[in-house]
């Protein structure tokens, strides 16, 4: 892969693990502000309490992809970047604009979704 392409898979890359860091901060604000022991409705608990679960589920998926965006940027470094970890062989430009973060060739990625159902 040329540097240009590696260089933009990079700024695609940060871009996100950026706007991830930046989504937990709010998260963490908003998790922390709470305040449902407050109200004094049963049914306005119950939705606070009900939005906290989605936030901290979103948050547990955000924390999940920034882990993975980190360890694409650490491939990009070794140069490890865009090559299927099961084949080897390099995985398609198209695949890699759609899910930066893949570790895996589409018929790789295919053949492992099969064996899991």
């Amino acid at each position: 892969m040329r540097k240009k392409e590696l260089d933009r898979y990079r700024t695609i890359l940060e871009t996100q693990l950026d706007e991830i860091v930046g989504h937990r901060e709010v998260a963490v604000h908003e998790i922390a502000g709470g305040g449902a022991e407050d109200l004094p409705d049963p049914t306005d608990r119950a939705t606070v309490e009900s939005d906290r679960n989605w936030s901290l589920r979103l948050h547990d998926r955000d924390r999940r992809l920034a882990s993975k965006i980190r360890a694409a940027l650490e491939r990009l470094e070794e140069g490890r970047f865009g090559v299927c970890e099961s084949c080897t062989r390099p995985i398609s430009q198209a695949r890699l604009r759609a899910r930066p973060v893949t570790t895996l060739c589409i018929d790789c990625k295919t053949e492992a979704e099969r064996q899991e159902r």
